[in-house]
């Protein structure tokens, strides 16, 4: 069980500041970035709250991933760094407290905050891991590669002053935004090779899922790959571990689905009042 030290929500430094990290802490950082296996991918339906989490855990799941979007609904907000970041990171405190594998956080953009608070926040909440992506939240443009590499250096060298090594999923939205560049493909390799140079442990072309660019992608970058699956449907968890990804995650698909299973039970039984 990792080690949790919460943070009120009006956060501030000097009040709630996490102080030190304890084994259990960095015992869940060193689990989570040994399952980053190439050809051998770590599966991470992602969760939204307590219940999703333990269902997770319970399901044989070795860390447990939350998804950014699916938990700022289910608070009350839209994602985008929305919701206030306090409310965000109770949520992955509460969701760590729940469970005995790792927490990987996805936290957007870090909401703004320097990435020495950034790093304190998430070790106070318990996160052995998080995910960092590279376009504006608020306007969906993509930052500068050399910029965003600059901020992965911060938090990769943040976390290693904080005793936490922090496991870092950089979220590349080459696929997803525009970017300027006529070669999606292109622009998101030498996003990936800029990250890991910066720190990153893993990195994470979201929306990209035609098999053949996976393979290319895979192929180029050099390091551990983050590939979004789809619940139906190619490519299946077995052919994108032939690719040679390392990590499979769903985002915010799971909790879409379970919300569609819902309104049909809703359905129904509303039917039934007539």
């Amino acid at each position: 069980m990792v080690t949790v030290v919460t943070p009120p929500s009006s956060w501030a430094p000097g009040a709630g500041e996490w102080s030190g990290a304890g084994p259990d802490l960095v015992t869940g950082a060193a689990t989570l970035r040994a399952l980053h296996r190439p050809g051998d991918p770590v599966v991470l339906p992602n969760v939204w709250d307590v219940p999703s989490a333990r269902a997770v855990e319970a399901a044989g799941f070795p860390a447990v991933a939350t998804s950014s979007a699916a938990l700022a609904e289910t608070l009350g907000h839209a994602d985008g760094e929305t919701a206030p970041v306090g409310e965000i990171l109770d949520a992955i405190a509460r969701i760590v407290r729940a469970v005995g594998v790792p927490v990987t956080a996805d936290v957007e953009r870090g909401f703004r905050l320097p990435p020495a608070e950034l790093v304190e926040r998430l070790a106070a909440a318990g996160a052995a891991g998080c995910n960092l992506e590279d376009s504006d939240p608020a306007t969906g443009t993509m930052v500068d590669p050399a910029r965003q590499a600059d901020f992965l250096a911060a938090v990769r060298e943040a976390a290693r002053s904080a005793g936490v090594d922090l496991v870092v999923n950089a979220r590349i939205d080459a696929f997803f935004r525009s970017s300027g560049t006529h070669n999606a493909l292109a622009d998101a390799v030498d996003r990936a090779r800029r990250y890991f140079a910066a720190g990153a442990d893993c990195v994470y072309p979201i929306l990209l899922d035609d098999p053949a660019t996976i393979s290319a992608f895979v192929a180029e970058v050099g390091g551990p790959v983050n590939i979004l699956g789809r619940l139906d449907g190619p490519p299946s968890v077995d052919e994108l571990a032939a690719f040679g990804v390392a990590r499979i995650s769903f985002g915010a698909r799971v909790h879409a689905a379970v919300r569609r299973q819902h309104a049909d039970l809703l359905a129904r039984l509303s039917s039934r009042r007539r």
